[in-house]
């Protein structure tokens, strides 16, 4: 089993109704669906804050800077 989670959840992701942890069977569907998340996240929500994705064994760590500058 393969999850997905994110270390630290900002307002826009509360407010996002997205729901963490989410467990998948295989690697590629969890890494697939990882990206989606993190893209839509640095599309959609406030742009203050980065999102990125790293592998950390069986688990994709979502993690957010909240001090960036803000993205245009």
């Amino acid at each position: 089993m393969y999850k997905i989670e994110i270390e630290k959840q900002c307002g826009c992701f509360k407010r996002s109704g997205i729901e963490l942890p989410k467990t998948f069977q295989s690697k590629e569907e969890a890494e697939l669906e990882a990206l989606k998340l993190v893209n839509k996240m640095n599309a959609e929500f406030c742009k203050k804050h980065r999102f990125f994705v790293n592998e950390e064994g069986d688990t994709f760590k979502i993690y957010v800077e909240l001090s960036c500058p803000k993205l245009d």
